[in-house]
């Protein structure tokens, strides 16, 4: 059995894919916790372990099931975050389809901890009965507070605005391949949790804090049986309370043969001006281009994110976004010259830029569509509420109170 260690408790525990599992004395929902997808980011294993275990007492008040679920074994047990290629980026329709039909052959031991994980998730929705809520915990190389990252449909939305941290659309946009992509494609409430530097305590801490507010919002347990009010005073009282939506807008994306060094002192959330400079790439300094506001600067040797520029979304537009969407105004699109849908599920469209390029990506963000460039003339936007699975949702107390935005 794989071992992990942490270098904040200074400690290691051994743990398989799944880590463990708690089945509740009732019927209820089921939630999976994955950790670990980066294999130096141990935090959440480590709380996940020491929930799983607390759970075990409280097994009479839980309803419907906890799985607490390993990511990259391999990694982990090396403490590097993957051996060829990121786990969390060879979630893409290719792999999917071959994954499927039974024809993925993993090339490296990143590929066979993705089809382990594939297998295992396939199975428990088979085996399983909803309904079904997926969580992604991680950490990040920079200082940061909590923070939840949401593949934008209006379900995740409504779930994810119970969390008094804020909330970043948009990143699917500009990353290829994440577990979570692949989740949000079957329909169910899933997103990510990053819960402070890599190896602080305190990130420990805040993984077992989320873990046991989401059981309390996915109604798998009652709030009575936590410190739910300590819980949230924690947050609020050093957060500052900072719920928003934010939205990334930008992205420095950094090539395997290029040489990228962070400036260090940034932390997410870091207000910076224009001109100030960020980074420097093979030498070559990188500055600010406008005043904003920056997102997960990096701050280890792996991984081809540089840093990302978010804004606050203002609640008009998230308003807006919701009533658009409730009434599929977006199907006017495919009246404009350029735009053609792309998909018998009238969920993708694809934009020729030479003809329609009046339309900018913020418009099609108020109708839940992200965009991919496909070719230097042609964009494809893309959303999920077509597959969201709401009547699934539809008896959960969460689900039945009114979206405020």
């Amino acid at each position: 059995m794989p071992e992990v260690h942490s270098k904040a408790l200074g400690r290691s525990i051994q743990v398989d894919r799944i880590i463990g599992r708690v089945d509740g004395a009732k019927d209820g929902p089921c939630l999976l916790f994955f950790a670990g997808i980066h294999g130096n980011e141990p935090a959440g294993v480590f709380a996940l372990h020491q929930v799983v275990e607390e759970l075990k007492k409280l097994r009479g008040q839980i309803s419907g099931s906890v799985i607490a679920i390993s990511g990259n074994l391999w990694a982990l047990e090396r403490s590097v975050r993957y051996e060829k290629v990121d786990l969390n980026r060879l979630w893409k329709k290719d792999h999917i389809e071959a994954l499927k039909k039974g024809m993925y052959v993993p090339t490296n031991e990143d590929e066979k901890q993705q089809k382990e994980i594939f297998d295992l998730v396939e199975s428990l929705l088979q085996q399983e009965s909803g309904p079904f809520y997926f969580f992604d915990l991680h950490t990040t190389s920079s200082a940061t507070i909590p923070f939840i990252t949401v593949n934008d449909s209006l379900l995740n939305r409504k779930f994810t605005k119970q969390y008094p941290v804020p909330l970043i659309l948009g990143i699917e946009e500009y990353l290829d391949g994440p577990l979570l992509s692949y989740i949000n494609e079957l329909g169910y409430v899933s997103f990510g949790f990053e819960g402070g530097q890599h190896d602080e305590l305190s990130s420990i801490q805040d993984h077992t804090i989320f873990v046991y507010l989401s059981l309390v919002f996915a109604g798998a347990l009652h709030k009575s049986a936590i410190e739910y009010d300590g819980y949230l005073s924690r947050w609020n009282a050093f957060k500052g309370n900072q719920q928003a939506f934010y939205e990334i807008y930008d992205r420095f994306g950094v090539k395997e043969s290029e040489h990228f060094v962070m400036k260090p002192g940034f932390s997410n959330f870091q207000s910076i001006s224009r001109n100030e400079e960020l980074a420097t790439l093979d030498g070559t300094s990188l500055k600010a281009q406008e005043n904003s506001v920056i997102f997960m600067p990096l701050y280890q040797s792996q991984g081809s994110d540089g840093y990302f520029l978010i804004r606050k979304i203002p609640h008009i537009f998230l308003w807006l976004s919701r009533v658009l969407r409730k009434y599929k105004v977006d199907h006017l699109f495919i009246l404009l010259p350029g735009v053609s849908w792309s998909s018998d599920l009238k969920d993708a469209m694809v934009i020729d830029l030479r003809i329609a390029r009046f339309i900018s990506k913020q418009v099609f963000h108020l109708f839940g569509y992200r965009s991919k460039q496909i070719g230097r003339n042609h964009m494809q936007v893309k959303n999920r509420e077509h597959r969201s699975r709401k009547d699934e949702y539809s008896g959960a107390k969460w689900y039945r109170t009114r979206m405020s935005d």
